[in-house]
């Protein structure tokens, strides 16, 4: 079926047995976030709240939780979108299975936005922004954000809806110095469509409108955040995904979606800025506060039967992780098109996805001598200058053919394959005093900091080990080694006080290492302020070991030399995981809300018996 409308969705995933109602009045100060994690971490159904205290409307969250109901949700359009995807990706796909293929053009066509001129479900009424759900998730939040918001700009010198950019950036209703009910803010980072947008404006007198909008099918949302060529408007791919043509309509000046269970529109101010944050985000730490753009409230128009869509990210996964998902099912036939020698590709997504990288490439440059990094380097070099995967932080890429389970997929024999193989003296490449991603805090200011690419190609140079060696010992402020596996120690340092002491601290167990005998067995050490939380799982390991740490000031190694402005070390590689001063506070629950939760599912027997895993 095609859902016309998110309250069309709501009924589809009760009726399956996917959405549990939650009747009592619950807060949206907290409350609904807390309630929401729980049931996520269960795996469990959608949840509907009925009765959100502060407003006349429900909200809804969670429908992407799990990836069997996010393919559920599409479940009718998934392969006709794939197949469209197919013959991008390689057009003679047609005379291979034209049988296949024959209604993949029509699928496109009928994908083109459509105006609606009458009875738009969208116009039933209007509101004021205190009238929303002011769903905040996290105890240090600024206020209440849209966490779900599609958010719709035109191009100044092309207008329309098919020069359109339909992004997910996030918006903070209230707090801070925002005026109730006519300013909110408007947060997007690097790399993002409406940039381009704003960009030009700035150039012209003409009012910079935008449309924020809430709900409507679920294929507008994902496609919000779906990774499109410029040029290819995300209304065309919500009409694909959502098997119904994404609708819209003009009023005074502003374009409208039809089908969204809400609409805020305004105009963004062009010289203004305000204090956006802190937020806790998708990295697991909160996103502090800065200034960024600000929009000024036209009218908020709602659908009858609206209902509020949000989501609760945090430390992933969380039910975000489920685009990602669905997005590489997607595009990773794409791939070989964009990145030409690339295999594969995963932006790990307990890492929080920009921190850690990891890559299998082609090497064919010089088949007929020894293998060593080459067309891997050049493919590195592509990834860091293209769109999203420019914010990488570490990228680690490996050569396709050196083993035939190879995939980054299987992130544990992914780092085992190429610390076999990886020789430090070579195969670090770093950029320095560079751009990261916006809510990564690790590096030496906001927005700034390093990248390293880790290359590897050939044959073994090691036998990995998850045994220390007889004479390893340890300088003062070093304890508790416990190995994540094979060939990789984490350390447990005393709490990090600044880049000085650091440094001397670092230089005495490097010292202490260069005397072991054994080492190089161990190639990666992990110093952190907690070893056995590092280690316990692979969630963890990745969380701490690359969104802490800063590769140009946190990278040390044992033997270390520079030749010819090339850094490598000939023992182990050591990373400085250490949370410092200037990182953002990670994301820790309200003590009192969890308990005032705890109550609530006591209470509640219609809460507890339903809170099960997926069925679908």
């Amino acid at each position: 079926m095609s859902y016309k409308s998110l309250h069309d969705c709501v009924l589809d995933l009760e009726k399956n047995g996917e959405l549990v109602r939650i009747k009592e009045e619950v807060d949206p100060n907290l409350e609904m976030a807390e309630i929401h994690r729980r049931v996520y971490d269960a795996q469990g159904p959608a949840l509907l709240f009925e009765n959100v205290k502060g407003s006349p409307f429900p909200a809804v969250s969670n429908i992407y939780g799990t990836i069997k109901r996010t393919e559920f949700l599409f479940r009718k359009t998934l392969d006709k979108v794939q197949r469209v995807i197919e013959l991008k990706a390689d057009p003679t796909n047609f005379l291979k299975k034209p049988t296949r293929y024959l209604g993949t053009p029509f699928t496109a066509l009928k994908a083109l936005p459509m105006k609606k001129r009458w009875g738009a479900p969208i116009l039933y009424n209007t509101t004021t922004i205190d009238q929303l759900p002011q769903v905040k998730s996290w105890p240090m939040d600024g206020g209440a954000f849209i966490t779900l918001p599609q958010v719709y700009t035109e191009d100044p010198d092309k207008q329309g809806v098919m020069n359109s950019n339909l992004g997910m950036y996030r918006i903070q209703l209230s707090g801070n110095d925002y005026e109730m009910n006519k300013e909110i803010g408007l947060h997007y980072q690097l790399h993002r469509g409406i940039g381009v947008h704003h960009t030009k404006y700035n150039k012209l007198d003409k009012p910079f409108r935008a449309s924020i909008f809430v709900g409507g099918p679920p294929s507008h949302a994902f496609s919000a955040i779906m990774p499109l060529p410029e040029g290819l408007p995300e209304l065309t791919f919500a009409g694909m995904l959502g098997g119904r043509r994404f609708r819209y309509l003009q009023k005074d000046g502003f374009t409208l979606s039809a089908d969204a269970d809400f609409c805020i529109t305004g105009t963004i101010v062009k010289d203004k800025k305000m204090p956006e944050g802190p937020f806790g985000d998708h990295l697991g730490y909160y996103s502090l506060t800065h200034d960024f753009p600000v929009m000024e409230v036209d009218k908020v128009y709602y659908r009858k039967n609206a209902i509020w869509h949000f989501t609760v990210v945090g430390r992933p996964p969380q039910e975000d992780s489920s685009f990602g998902h669905l997005i590489h099912e997607l595009v990773q036939l794409l791939t070989p098109q964009e990145f030409p020698g690339l295999v594969e590709l995963n932006a790990v997504d307990a890492a929080g996805v920009h921190p850690l990288l990891l890559a299998i490439g082609k090497e064919r440059y010089m088949p007929f001598r020894e293998r060593k990094p080459e067309e891997i380097l050049t493919i590195a070099n592509r990834i860091l200058g293209t769109g999203q995967t420019s914010l990488a932080k570490y990228l680690f890429i490996a050569a396709q053919g050196d083993s035939e389970r190879l995939t980054t997929h299987d992130i544990p024999h992914f780092f085992q394959h190429l610390l076999e193989r990886v020789d430090w003296r070579r195969d670090l490449h770093f950029q320095t005093r560079t751009t990261i991603d916006t809510l990564d805090y690790s590096g030496s200011g906001w927005n700034a900091g390093s990248k390293v690419v880790i290359a590897c190609c050939g044959k073994p140079l090691r036998k990995l080990t998850a045994k220390l060696p007889d004479n390893f010992s340890l300088p003062k402020g070093f304890t508790q080694p416990l190995f994540f596996q094979a060939g990789t120690l984490i350390l447990h340092g005393t709490k990090y006080t600044d880049e000085d002491t650091a440094t001397k601290e670092l230089a005495s167990l490097i010292q202490q290492l260069d005397q072991v005998q054994g080492m190089n067995e161990i190639p990666l050490i992990v110093v952190c302020d907690n070893s056995p939380f590092a280690s316990a799982t692979l969630n963890n390991f990745v969380w701490v070991a690359f969104t802490r740490s800063n590769p140009s000031h946190d990278i040390y190694g044992v033997d270390s030399s520079v030749q010819n402005k090339h850094w490598g070390c000939k023992g182990s590689l050591i990373i400085d995981a250490r949370i410092k001063p200037h990182h953002a506070p990670p994301l820790i629950e309200d003590k009192t809300v969890q308990k005032k939760v705890d109550q609530l599912f006591a209470n509640s027997g219609s809460l507890s018996k339903k809170l099960l895993k997926s069925t679908v």
